[in-house]
């Protein structure tokens, strides 16, 4: 009897015990006896099909086609979705993915089993959000939606305040914003994201009605220092500092990457500081600090391109202020003030002036100009001008003015005769003088005479006082540099009716008087004076009540009439 024996992969194996599917695979027979055989075989152990894949299958999308089920022979499979049978493409895309329906069999057995089909893939462009506009006051709603395996989550970038609130609902994401002010306007940025990838889409929304707001508030917003002072310190800061990336400075062409800018006040005449500010949502924008440093005149003066002394009666005098050594010349204001014997005089209101104000903000010279058309009424007026940097200071202040000397003015006019005291006819009583005065205002030193026919011949005098007795035609003639006037008196006799007018009117007076004295005696007589007759006399004694002297006697009397 020839002994038998099975070797697997060189190894004995005992052919009692049932094959299983791990036992297919190459087999060897070795026999020995009168012969000697040894002969290799490939055995396959048989079994129905078997699933292999979970309930549920995340795959990443592009995966090449797969199956689910395993046995020997190899199973064929029928994949079946919504009831209906589906081929499976060679390569699975998010639209292959849902609930599948798998019947797997060969010539063993069949088996169905169902396979839920999750396919991963990156969000897709977002969409429904756009550029919006939205009033001041108003409500407006942005969408962001994406599509996604998983569903991607949504975050957003913006300006945050507290009237934007976010909220998602059926895979999209909703940014609300309510009672929008400037500091809504801005660029809001939708961001969709999961493990495969992620999209963003920025959006801008304008709110009308609004000026755009840069959130930065600089203290103090206004620096004003004087030219060699201590120097002060700016602070800029955002107003919420939840949305702010950087803070910086630039003065001077350069950048300071700190929230404080302090400035030299030896040389920083114009260094344009500004804050900066990236924020989120609003980007980057910024405010300029309102910085001025300002250094008074050296000194001030007052000129006139004309002589002063040499002006005249509508000529046009220019004068100049020069302010010597200040800065900003910008800000820089000329007043005009005239004045005589202490008294101000608006002899400069609505004259233009003209200066040659430089844009350099360190210190220059300014030289400025007005014009004045002269008048009489101008002789003897001091001017000068005043130099003031209209700059604001602590406590509503501005710099101290700087004046310069005065300017004296001397007008040359024609001269003008009064002839208020000088009338162009004066009468001339016989007996008498009289005195014509020639008075004139001239503005300068003026010359006055006398020219009038005498008995013996023309005469001329140079006092401003002329004594006449006789009629006749006086000229006077007033001269000065700027011209001459001349005023002829007619000198006219006229009887002296004052003695007689005198004599009349005491004589009037007389007889008025006698009249008076006349009518008043008569009258006195009847009224006052009455005839009494002493006969049968009564003598009556005294009252003891009344006083008597020794004159007292009393007569009886009766009353004729």
């Amino acid at each position: 009897m020839p002994e038998v024996e099975w070797l697997k992969n060189g190894l004995p194996i005992n052919l009692s015990i049932p094959l299983r599917r791990n036992d297919t695979g190459i087999y060897t027979v070795q026999a020995e006896g009168r012969f000697e055989v040894n002969e290799t075989f490939w055995i396959s152990v048989f079994y129905g099909p078997e699933k292999t894949c979970q309930s549920t299958l995340t795959i990443p999308e592009h995966t090449p086609r797969f199956s689910c089920s395993e046995g020997s022979p190899q199973p064929s499979e029928i994949w079946y979705k919504d009831d209906e049978e589906v081929k499976i493409p060679e390569t699975l895309t998010r639209r292959d993915a849902g609930q599948y329906i798998i019947r797997s069999f060969n010539s063993l057995s069949s088996i169905n089993f169902t396979v839920n089909v999750i396919i991963l893939y990156p969000p897709t462009d977002i969409v429904e959000l756009e550029n919006a506009e939205v009033r001041l006051g108003g409500t407006l709603d942005l969408k962001c939606s994406s599509m996604g395996g998983p569903r991607p989550d949504y975050s957003w970038i913006y300006y945050q305040m507290a009237n934007v609130m976010e909220k998602t609902e059926d895979g999209v994401s909703h940014l609300i914003i309510k009672n929008a002010t400037g500091l809504n306007m801005g660029s809001y940025t939708c961001h969709a994201g999961n493990q495969e990838g992620n999209v963003s889409k920025t959006v801008r929304v304008i709110v009308k009605g609004a000026k755009q707001e840069c959130p930065i508030q600089i203290t103090p917003d206004t620096m004003v220092l004087q030219y060699q002072s201590r120097a002060q310190r700016a602070t800029c800061m955002p107003t919420e500092s939840s949305n702010v990336k950087t803070i910086y400075w630039k003065a001077n062409h350069r950048w300071t990457y700190d929230t404080e800018w302090t400035p030299d006040t030896n040389e920083d005449w114009d260094p344009k500081p500004v804050c900066h500010g990236i924020f989120n949502g609003i980007g980057g924008c910024h405010k300029p600090l309102h910085y001025t440093l300002y250094k008074t005149p050296d000194f001030v003066a007052i000129s006139s391109v004309e002589d002063p002394g040499s002006a005249y009666e509508g000529m046009v005098l220019q004068l100049q202020c020069d302010v010597v050594n200040v800065a900003p010349a910008q800000d820089i204001t000329i007043r005009w003030t005239s004045f005589r014997d202490n008294k101000t005089i608006d002899l400069m209101e609505g004259n233009d002036t003209i200066c040659d104000k430089s844009e350099v903000r360190s210190p220059v010279s300014v030289s400025c100009t007005t014009n004045i058309t002269l008048k009489r009424t101008h002789n003897g007026v001091n001017i000068r001008c005043e130099a003031q940097l209209n700059l604001p200071l602590a406590g509503g202040h501005h710099p101290p003015s700087m004046f310069s000397d005065s300017l004296n003015i001397s007008v040359c006019y024609k001269p003008e005769i009064n002839t208020t005291k000088l009338a162009g006819t004066v009468p001339l009583f016989t007996g008498y003088d009289e005195d014509l005065v020639c008075e004139a205002d001239g503005g300068q030193p003026l010359n006055i005479s006398w020219s009038y026919m005498s008995a013996s011949g023309p005469k001329n005098s140079f006092n401003k006082t002329l004594r006449v007795s006789a009629a006749g035609y006086y000229n006077c003639t007033v001269s000065n540099p700027c011209g001459s006037t001349t005023h002829m008196v007619k000198v006219i006799f006229k009887e002296d009716y004052l003695p007689l007018i005198a004599g009349f009117v005491a004589l009037t007076v007389i007889i008025i008087s006698i009249i008076f004295i006349f009518i008043y005696s008569i009258y006195y007589k009847n009224t006052k004076m009455r005839r009494y007759s002493l006969k049968n006399p009564k003598l009556s004694t005294h009252n003891g009540n009344v006083a008597h002297n020794g004159w007292d006697t009393q007569f009886p009397m009766t009353k004729l009439s």
